[in-house]
């Protein structure tokens, strides 16, 4: 499976330098999507994933609109992570599909509304406590993403550590 993480402007440089961390480390391509809220050479986000930054796949997008003509939703498997979702994210069955698109807004206001509106079958949340904004955006885009994984057996990821092995 390719699992697609996308981050739709993207404010925190901290958060996506954590979320290119994680995509990095788990194979998955990164999305950031225009206008960002910090530079891609903004030292933040370079110290929260530098050593990783070469073992990234990364596409940039100018905006929403051409990310969505580029991706087609209709023609994608998409998931619209927010709060505002009626499904679990762990109740979706990824396991029989050969690509997925995770997409996550911005830290302020999440992804826009008239997107989710369209969309709302493909919404999804992770649980939480009742009356909390959200949680953490670089922890959102882990959770849903090892979930994914998870269901396609951690696919192509080093599941057992060689350390004691090679002493």
């Amino acid at each position: 499976m390719k699992l697609h993480i996308v981050m739709v402007e993207p404010e925190i440089p901290q958060n996506t330098g954590n979320i290119a961390r994680t995509c990095a480390a788990i194979g998955t391509k990164l999305h950031l999507v225009k206008p960002l809220g910090f530079e891609i050479s903004d030292k933040y986000l370079k110290r929260a994933g530098l050593d990783y930054w070469d073992k990234l796949e990364i596409e940039e997008h100018n905006s929403l609109q051409e990310f969505l003509e580029k991706y087609k939703p209709e023609e994608h498997n998409m998931y619209f992570s927010t709060t505002k979702g009626q499904k679990c994210y762990s109740d979706v069955d990824y396991s029989n599909l050969d690509e997925v698109f995770l997409l996550f807004g911005k830290e302020t206001k999440g992804l826009p509304e008239d997107l989710l509106k369209k969309y709302i079958s493909n919404a999804i949340r992770i649980p939480m406590k009742e009356h909390l904004r959200s949680l953490n955006l670089s922890n959102s885009v882990a959770i849903v993403a090892y979930e994914v994984l998870r269901q396609v057996g951690f696919d192509k990821l080093e599941q057992k550590s060689s350390y004691f092995l090679k002493k």
